[in-house]
């Protein structure tokens, strides 16, 4: 039952992924603590996600904008010490109840409308959540999703950033982790068994990019980040 759970969230959190830029780690993260100890559940996600952006890069690098790609790579240099040291020091539970709450009240501003102009300090400050999150629980994507959405950013232009971003972030947090809280044969076992169907969801996610347009695309990403931010909460009670 098990392994068909972990096939069923890595088909999906891919599909997800694919076609709107961010997703696997926000959707996969929270149900692979379920089945792995935190460590596991963190590096499998990171070792997956770059499979995923190595994948896709050359598609959307034409859609980066490689200024705000700079400025969130410095900002993250300084967040992923900082994740690591949280990772290490604070118990899960307390950090995933931080997260949930931050990814609502996030959200909730984003329905109502609320909105913020991008700058170039903004971008350092995003930046290093996204880093931070990415070494602590393994979920960059929140930060940038908010920032990305409230600036009413063109979801060509929000993927390929993002995805380039991401190539970054997740193969040095990847390195990271092993170095600072270890790894183990599972973690490796499971991403090799994974692959195929990490495919399987670049291709369908693909498809479902190129019919998704930008108001349903918003739509879209509210539901995700409400779901993660529930989720979290939930599970940070022990109510799951």
């Amino acid at each position: 039952m098990e392994i068909v759970l972990f096939m069923m969230i890595i088909l999906v959190a891919s599909i997800l992924q694919t076609s709107t830029g961010f997703g696997f780690s926000i959707l996969a993260t929270p149900f692979l603590l379920l089945l792995f100890e935190p460590v596991e559940a963190i590096q499998i996600n990171l070792a997956l996600s770059l499979v995923i952006s190595t994948a896709l890069i050359k598609k959307v690098r034409k859609d980066v904008d490689f200024g705000i790609l700079k400025r969130l790579i410095v900002g993250s240099s300084v967040g992923l010490l900082i994740g690591i040291i949280i990772f290490l020091l604070i118990d899960i539970n307390k950090l995933k109840l931080i997260v949930s709450i931050i990814i609502l009240a996030l959200t909730c501003m984003l329905i109502l409308r609320f909105r913020i102009k991008q700058s170039w300090k903004r971008d350092l400050v995003v930046g290093g959540l996204s880093g931070s999150l990415t070494t602590s629980i393994g979920m960059p994507g929140p930060p940038l999703l908010l920032y990305f959405s409230g600036t009413d950013t063109q979801k060509e232009k929000l993927r390929g950033t993002t995805l380039a971003f991401y190539l970054f972030i997740y193969f040095v947090s990847l390195i990271i982790q092993v170095i600072f809280a270890g790894t183990n044969k599972t973690v490796w076992t499971s991403s090799i068994i994974a692959l195929p169907l990490v495919l399987l969801g670049l291709y369908i996610g693909q498809l479902l990019f190129e019919r998704i347009n930008q108001h349903t695309f918003r739509k879209f990403a509210y539901i995700i980040l409400l779901f993660t931010g529930i989720y979290l909460l939930i599970d940070s009670l022990g109510l799951i």
